[in-house]
């Protein structure tokens, strides 16, 4: 697996594991936290975003549209593996192609697909790292989604693997 696949690949399971998170947060009783909803919300809809512009097409989402923790499940569901999957599938050509779009401010820019791949997932990072300082701040505990953990759990589950 390249390490734009890896990347995709990870991007999956930490936004996974996130929702997961979320879920649980939402069955202990209280509502998860808006700003909680906001941020993940705003990972999703980047996701859509950006599938759109490198598939040519509208958007469906706005940058910071807002969704209940059912639309956050569903947008997982249209983008995380979607993203991965143009990162699996892109050939040298694809991933070197300029897409021409405008940003939220009206912008025009032309971007590698490589490059906006990368920023996707390295945007989601950020923005879950967001994510789990606000749900400290409502004092529930966050999950850990960074890399390092996605790659320890790969070779865990590897290695289990290997001994049955």
């Amino acid at each position: 697996m390249n390490t734009l696949e890896k990347l995709g690949a990870f991007n999956v399971w930490a936004n996974t594991t996130v929702l997961h998170r979320l879920d649980e947060v939402a069955t202990s009783g209280p509502e998860v936290p808006a700003a909680v909803l906001r941020l993940f919300s705003h990972v999703l809809n980047a996701q859509a975003i950006w599938i759109a512009r490198i598939g040519g097409t509208a958007s469906p989402v706005k940058v910071w549209q807002e969704h209940d923790l059912a639309g956050c499940h569903h947008w997982h569901e249209q983008t995380s593996e979607p993203l991965h999957q143009l990162m699996v599938h892109a050939d040298e050509a694809e991933l070197q192609r300029l897409v021409s779009y405008a940003n939220s401010l009206g912008n025009a820019y032309d971007s590698a697909v490589h490059d906006i791949l990368t920023h996707a997932v390295v945007h989601a990072s950020y923005h879950r790292a967001q994510v789990a300082t606000r749900l400290r701040d409502h004092g529930f505990e966050p999950v850990n989604s960074d890399f390092i953990t996605y790659c320890r759990e790969l070779s865990a589950a590897g290695q289990a693997a290997v001994s049955l």
